[in-house]
């Protein structure tokens, strides 16, 4: 049961992931955005539109990829801790 949980953890951060990345491309939601959240827009990129107007929007790749690697250090670490290593 706990090998599910994490799955489904790992599964939910990769669908954060490529939702704030400039590569989703789904619109599985109206315009006036997620639960009726503007900052949720449908057509994701959250990342280029937090970094617009900044020195560091050209950087907006590199920044997401060290964000993402991360992410999964930290939930590979949780995970590390919260289960017993096999005999």
């Amino acid at each position: 049961m706990k090998r599910v949980f994490w799955l489904l953890i790992a599964a939910l951060a990769t669908a954060v992931l490529y939702y704030v990345s400039r590569f989703w491309t789904y619109r599985l939601w109206p315009r006036d955005g997620l639960f009726g959240v503007e900052a949720l827009r449908p057509q994701g990129g959250l990342v280029g539109r937090w970094l617009r107007g900044t020195d560091f929007a050209p950087f907006e790749l590199l920044i997401w990829a060290v964000g993402a690697f991360l992410v999964l250090t930290i939930l590979q670490k949780l995970y590390d801790l919260t289960t017993k290593p096999p005999e």
